[in-house]
This record gives structure tokens, C-alpha cells and sequence, in this order.
């Protein structure tokens, strides 16, 4: 069927059980010509844009941070919309009655590229994407949240620059995502600092050396040095009201599982969704944990919205997603995006005290009681435990013990993997070593089918595995016990959490008052130990990791070209290949193992590949359909490093 594009409003009954009013659709087309995938069969596409009304009085509702200051129409709602993107089975009576939901990444979509091939369709998933950000820029083929503002308000918004090359003008948002204009641009008062890290000391930029253009971006004619850290801290004007995306979320999924049979846009759905998941990456990761930690999967009849939730590289962060000129895209790298709300107190799923407050909270008890917590998978790789603080998650606040999990939660530490696989064959980049090209993506695949059936039949899906202090696989950074490579240099910094005030009113308003924040300790980060080759010694081996070619880890620094080489260089991790004989690795000053002394041959290699991944399997960590695959790249990879 060709793509077909107009504008179909779909009106729902005022009786809808959720705060979905219509969706319009303005496409709706076959996927893949009409192929059929598997038992599910052919897909269609369906796009178009999602509208909303929330009642700001109902108590689902008042979690959102400022909705009393949101303009209201003439029934006393809340208006909203949103882009609205789903893949479904043509006939859903095909399909595995679940909806996968990806919380789209700064409006992108990746879910299908990250688990490969046609793998989710024909495992039957109907999928599902909606705009929840305001900030993402138009016009781009992204999804966006068309958010109200909060008119008349005002309030400090603080903008953080750090450039890889020196460049004359930036946007004073994160990246390419928009904005907050600048109330007065030609204040005299404003205040440009720059710095080395990001614990050290701030320097007065001079006033008369930079400027406001637009009111969105700042401009500095002599440019803007790399590897340093500027900051500028400004009022603005008119906030978008950021918790509707949250409630977007909720509101949508709520009517996939509970909406009427009646529904136009995806067949007799009622009779065919039967569970939802919600899947998220690095910054959508966050959401998730940030979307159960105020409350969101409850719906506004208090019914549980996802049943399961995988959350991917999100380490122990949460997010700016729901505060008063809160920036979405902001997150918390080691050098980049510093001291904003992302990894902050609580961690860990159940309640935990900070001796330093004397606040008790945990994520699953905050706001959303245990018959609403949906059953969580955390999935995390060495970078998130150098980048991300991900260790907080499951130890306690002193970092002296591990901290009880939640029995609805498992955490599942990928081992020597970056936050993203490198594309194969990998390179060097502006970092100072190769990227990690160790592919977890196949077991995210095994993963999911366990998250699925451990909702849809009860069935225990794999045990946890991740470092513990206990038996010593998790550590403090100064104890890792990294081999002394040549050319390679261990890390000195990683990134923290801190104890950050932002005034009286944040906590109990999402209001903030303090700009930059005052920072108080650090909490006690925790890092994976490693073997004799630098790899790390628990969690989920991928047969990269287990019969190595290399030490692949979850750091890797800056560049001297790009400034601050005693940086980790975010979200990517380090390979470092094995000399191929003795007499390099001798001549080398390598106290690894050459490849020769490892394996006698190619094949040897690939069999103890093949064994590594049917022990996986075993622990179903792997589908057995993936395992030619990652024998396959075990074959390139032996290709690269002995060519």
C-alpha cells in the first residue's frame, strides 16, 4: 500500500477512561511494502499527533510540577498535544498483546536500530512513540511535546557551554535542543564564569568580551576555549509546563490498556493489549526512573500504567523533567552538563536515610505505591559505573555495602561495554584510545523476552548479575587494579554525585532558587574490579569480554586536542587489542597475553567463542538464534586485531 497522508481526526467518546482526547492521524501506511514478519504478519504505520486535557485538581494531576499556574480552557482543563508515532500488527489479533514503548531520546526514535533487525515485529510487539519534550527543535522529523507555559513567571535558568573546538557562538540550550530566551539580554549583571573542572573554582569572563544574540545564544568574538567548562546563569521568562510530558506518557498508555474496544486507530485493541513496557536509553532511561520515582504509573483512576520497564544506561540518574524551567536535555557527564538535577538523592529503589538531610526516600516509594510498581530491569555497562554513578543504584549511600534490591527489580551489569556499542571496525575519534566495540545489543534481545514473560506467565527471569563490594567485584577507584599498559592512562577523574541544594522550594515545588547550586559532599562512587587484562570480572560476560582479543573497558579520555585530557571522554569506553605474538608484546612492554599464547589458531578461538555463548544461552542471557551472529563478529574482530 502506498504512504497515504492527511489529517483523519479520530474522536474518542467523552466517556474515554484517560485524558486522551483525539489523535489526528496524518499518515497511514504499510511498513516494508506489506512484508510479513513472522507469525505477527504485515505491519502499518500509523503517525499523527495525540491531544490531551487534564484536570490540574485531580491528585494524578497535582504531581506536576506548577500545573495550578497552567492556563485552563472553559471546562477548567489542562489542554496539550503531542507527535504520535506506532508500528503495529495489521490484524492485532496477530501480534503478542504487548506495546513496547521507547521514550523517545531528544525526539528520535532507536528502539528498533538498538535491538537489530526486524527482531521486535516479529516477536509481535505493537510500538509505540510519543513526544514528550518541549525543547526539541522543529521541523527535524523528531517528536515533540506542544507544552503550555506558565505565564508571567519568572525564574533563573542556568546555561553550561563546553566546546571540543573553538567555536564564536553557542546556543544557550543543551546542544541543538531550544532555548530559554534571555529576559534582558543587555543586562549589565550578567555573569560569564569559566572553569577547569567541574569542582574547580569559577573565573569572571569579562563582560565586555561576550554577548547575548537573540536572546537564545551567547557569542564570544575572541571564541570560546576548548575542554573548559563556561557557565552562565540568567532570568527568564514564561516556563513550559515539562511535567505534561510525563503525564503525555501516562495518559497514552493508560488508554492502550484500558481504552475502548470502539477505538478506530488500532483495531479492537482492547481485546488485544493486554501488557505494556516501557523502554528507554541513557536520557530516556532517566525518565523512566524519574516517571516511577513522582508518581506517574499511576494513571488518573490509579491504575498501573507499565507493567515492566527497562531501563538502559541510565546509571543512577533521574532528570529534569519536571521543575520549573526544567531543560530536559540536560543530563550528567564527568565534563558536560555538571551540577544540574540528574543524580541526586534518591538512587536506589527502596528507601534508603542520607545521614547528611535525614531525608529517607527510594524511588518505588515516593509516590507510587507497590501495587503500582511495575517490574524493573536495570541495565548498565562499565561506562555507567565510571560516566554515571551507577553503583549508587545498589549500595548504600556510604558506599561501604551493598544495598538491598526490591523483589520486582533486577540489575544486570553488561561488562566491558560503553554506553553504546562503537560501530566495528572501531576508531579512535577525539578520544585518546579506540572505542569499545563490545555489541550487548543480543542480550538486551534475551532480556526482553524474559521481561515479557516474567509479567505475561510469571516465570523467573535470569538472576541478577552485576559487582558487589561483598565479594569484592565492586570497588573504591583508587583499588582498581588496572594493568600498567603502554600508551594508556587509568583515570584519575570520574564523574560524581553530590549533595546539591537548589533552594528551599526545589524539593517540595520543583522550584529553583539557587543557581549554580550549592554543592556539598560527594557520594561514595563505586567502580567494577577487574582481571589481569583490565577487564572486568562480574556481570554478564558477552564472549568478547570472556575469551578476549583485547581489554575492552568503560572509559576512555580526552584527547590533548579537545582540552581536558585528564577527562573521561564521555559515553565511550576503551579497546585495547592484544599484541599478536610474544615477541610484540615483549618488545612492547605489554604484561598481557599476545593472541598466539592464547589461542593456537583462529578456530581455537571461535570454539571457545561458541562455548562462551552457549553459556549464555544456558543462563538465558542469549538467544540461541543469536549465537552464528556473535560468532560471526567474533571472526571480524579476530580479522582486525591480527591483521
Amino acid at each position: 500500500m502506498p504512504k497515504r497522508a492527511w489529517i483523519l481526526p479520530i474522536l474518542l467518546p467523552a466517556l474515554l477512561p484517560a485524558a486522551l482526547l483525539r489523535i489526528e492521524v496524518s499518515e497511514r501506511s504499510d511498513v516494508q511494502d506489506g512484508k510479513a514478519f513472522a507469525a505477527a504478519g504485515p505491519y502499518e504505520r500509523i503517525a499523527g499527533k495525540a491531544y490531551f486535557a487534564v484536570d490540574p485538581n485531580l491528585p494524578a494531576n497535582k504531581i506536576i510540577a506548577d500545573i495550578a499556574k497552567a492556563p485552563r480552557d472553559e471546562n477548567g482543563l489542562v489542554e496539550f498535544s503531542a507527535d504520535f508515532y506506532c508500528l503495529k500488527p495489521r490484524d492485532p489479533h496477530h501480534g503478542n498483546h504487548a506495546v513496547l514503548f521507547e521514550v523517545s531520546n531528544r525526539g528520535g526514535k532507536a528502539l528498533q536500530g538498538l535491538f537489530g533487525d526486524d527482531f521486535l515485529m516479529e516477536q509481535g510487539y505493537t510500538l509505540v512513540w510519543l513526544g514528550w519534550e518541549f525543547d526539541v527543535p522543529p521541523g527535524r522529523d523528531a517528536l515533540r511535546l506542544y507544552a503550555p507555559v506558565a505565564q508571567g513567571i519568572t525564574g533563573l535558568v542556568r546555561a553550561e557551554i563546553v566546546v571540543d573546538h573553538r567555536e564564536i557562538r553557542r546556543s544557550l540550550g543543551d546542544r541543538s535542543l531550544l532555548a530559554y530566551p534571555v529576559l534582558n539580554p543587555d543586562d549589565a549583571g550578567l555573569a560569564l564564569t569559566v572553569r577547569d573542572h567541574p569542582d574547580s573554582p569559577r573565573r569572571a569572563v569579562p563582560r565586555e568580551t561576550w554577548h547575548i544574540e537573540g536572546g537564545t545564544h551567547i557569542a564570544m568574538p575572541a571564541g570560546f576555549e576548548p575542554g573548559k567548562i563556561y557557565e552562565l546563569v540568567y532570568t527568564s521568562k514564561d516556563p513550559a509546563i515539562v511535567g505534561l510530558g510525563p503525564a503525555a506518557v501516562r495518559d497514552l498508555m493508560s488508554f492502550l490498556k484500558y481504552g475502548i474496544a470502539a477505538d478506530t486507530i488500532l483495531g479492537d485493541h482492547h481485546d488485544f493489549i493486554k501488557r505494556a513496557y516501557g523502554f528507554g536509553v541513557s536520557q530516556s532511561g532517566r525518565f523512566l526512573r524519574t516517571f516511577v520515582y513522582y508518581g506517574f504509573n499511576r494513571d488518573e483512576q490509579g491504575r498501573s500504567v507499565f507493567d515492566g520497564l527497562m531501563v538502559h544506561v541510565a546509571g543512577a540518574g533521574r532528570g529534569s523533567f519536571n521543575h520549573r524551567f526544567a531543560q530536559p536535555s540536560r543530563d550528567g557527564h564527568p565534563f558536560l552538563n555538571t551540577f544540574y538535577p540528574t543524580d541526586i538523592f534518591p538512587f536506589t529503589d527502596l528507601p534508603e536515610t542520607d545521614a547528611e538531610t535525614g531525608i529517607t526516600d527510594g524511588l518505588l516509594t515516593h509516590a507510587t505505591p507497590s501495587a503500582a510498581a511495575p517490574k524493573i530491569f536495570y541495565t548498565n555497562t562499565s561506562y555507567e559505573y565510571y560516566g554515571r554513578s551507577a553503583s549508587l543504584i545498589h549500595t548504600t549511600l556510604d558506599g561501604a555495602s551493598d544495598a538491598p534490591i526490591a523483589p520486582t527489580t533486577r540489575i544486570y551489569f553488561l561488562a566491558g561495554c560503553q554506553h553504546g556499542p562503537s560501530p566495528f571496525p572501531p576508531e579512535r575519534g577525539e578520544a585518546q584510545n579506540l572505542a569499545n566495540p563490545n555489541n550487548y545489543r543480543w542480550t538486551l534481545r534475551a532480556l526482553l523476552v524474559a521481561l515479557d514473560r516474567w509479567v505475561a506467565d510469571g516465570q523467573e527471569p535470569p538472576p541478577s548479575r552485576y559487582p558487589k563490594i561483598a565479594d569484592g567485584s565492586l570497588t573504591a577507584l583508587r583499588a582498581v587494579a588496572f594493568p600498567k599498559l603502554p600508551g594508556v592512562q587509568f583515570p584519575t577523574r570520574i564523574q560524581q554525585a553530590w549533595h546539591v541544594d537548589y533552594g528551599e522550594e526545589f524539593r517540595s515545588a520543583g522550584i529553583v532558587t539557587i543557581e549554580p547550586p550549592k554543592v556539598g559532599s560527594a557520594f561514595p562512587m563505586r567502580l567494577p574490579q577487574v582481571d589481569a587484562d583490565g577487564n572486568d570480572m562480574a556481570g554478564i560476560r558477552m564472549p568478547a569480554t570472556a575469551v578476549p582479543l583485547a581489554t575492552y573497558t568503560g572509559w576512555n579520555l580526552r584527547s590533548a586536542e579537545i582540552g581536558a585530557p585528564d577527562e573521561l571522554y564521555s559515553m565511550t569506553g576503551s579497546f585495547i587489542p592484544f599484541a599478536r605474538t610474544k615477541a610484540e608484546r615483549v618488545k612492547a612492554g605489554d604484561p598481557r597475553l599476545s593472541v598466539e599464547e592464547r589461542y593456537p589458531s583462529k578456530q581455537a578461538y571461535l570454539d571457545r567463542v561458541q562455548a562462551a555463548a552457549g553459556d549464555l544461552v544456558k543462563g538465558r542471557y542469549l538467544l540461541e538464534r543469536d549465537v552464528p551472529l556473535v560468532v560471526a563478529r567474533a571472526s571480524a574482530e579476530w580479522d582486525f586485531v591480527m591483521r
